[in-house]
């Protein structure tokens, strides 16, 4: 069966391991491994990972060419394994021009984590790069943080409200450490969610009983590298108990519908 990780996250080598360490200070989180680009392939590759969606989070405005060019060039390096997602940030001068450039590069979407870059998801300053961005290329989006309200779920539903054409991969469930709050914004609304970060909080049977409400045909498998490790988190999908169809729709179906494959 074939297996994309919709949610990964490399770094240039030389600030691989401060980049991760930082991330899992957010979190309070250890990582598994650092975020470098060998490191997510000595993950995924003994757990059968053929495919990864891989992007990194502006933190400020002058960071988000450096990162785009970045994820570009090591795409181009590993045209089979890697599909690149650009970023942008919202305190930059013209990020739909950005948008624009990360799609004249090849890259494949859009990834914006509202919490790390401090900004409402729903502000109407982000109202010209969802609209530059619908109905082209697919968005990953950070969603849910019990400290933050910046990417609360009521804040995605008011996005996909106002843009309809916007196709959202919502990670984390669509809420982050409220999981169970995200379905009552998101439930009857048209998006994705991914499976990154959750199956540790959530527990197997809790788990399995989100995708069958939202459906496997709406949920992406996403590591969140190098948070976890894949082989622990695909162990943990296929122990749920779920149909083969449904684990297939998860592990590569619907990402390929996303992105186009």
């Amino acid at each position: 069966m074939e297996i994309i990780d919709f949610h990964a996250h490399i770094y240039p080598d030389k600030i691989a391991e401060k980049a991760s360490h930082s991330v899992g200070d957010f979190y309070t989180i250890p990582m598994q491994t650092v975020g470098s680009v060998e490191a997510l392939f000595a993950s995924g590759d003994p757990a059968g990972v053929d495919r990864f969606v891989v992007q990194s989070v502006a933190t400020v405005p002058r960071q988000v060419e450096s990162i785009n060019n970045f994820i570009r060039e090591t795409c181009e390096a590993h045209p089979q394994r890697l599909i690149g997602f650009g970023t942008i940030h919202p305190g930059m001068e013209n990020p739909v021009e950005e948008v624009e450039r990360c799609l004249q590069m090849g890259l494949r979407g859009i990834k914006i984590h509202p919490d790390v870059q401090q900004f409402n998801m729903d502000d109407p300053a982000m109202f010209p790069v969802y609209d530059a961005i619908q109905g082209r290329v697919p968005m990953l989006i950070h969603c849910g943080d019990y400290r933050y309200h910046y990417s609360h779920p009521s804040r995605l539903a008011h996005v996909l409200d106002e843009f309809p054409k916007l196709e959202v991969v919502a990670a984390h469930f669509g809420g982050w450490s409220l999981f169970d709050l995200a379905m009552e914004y998101l439930l009857q609304r048209k998006c994705w969610l991914d499976t990154s970060s959750s199956f540790a909080f959530l527990g197997k049977v809790r788990s399995r009983e989100i995708i069958r409400a939202y459906g496997a045909e709406r949920i992406v498998f996403g590591d969140d590298f190098p948070m976890w490790d894949h082989k622990s988190e695909l162990d943990t999908l296929l122990s749920l108990g779920l149909t083969d169809r449904e684990n297939e729709m998860i592990l590569s179906g619907n990402a390929k519908k996303i992105l186009g494959l």
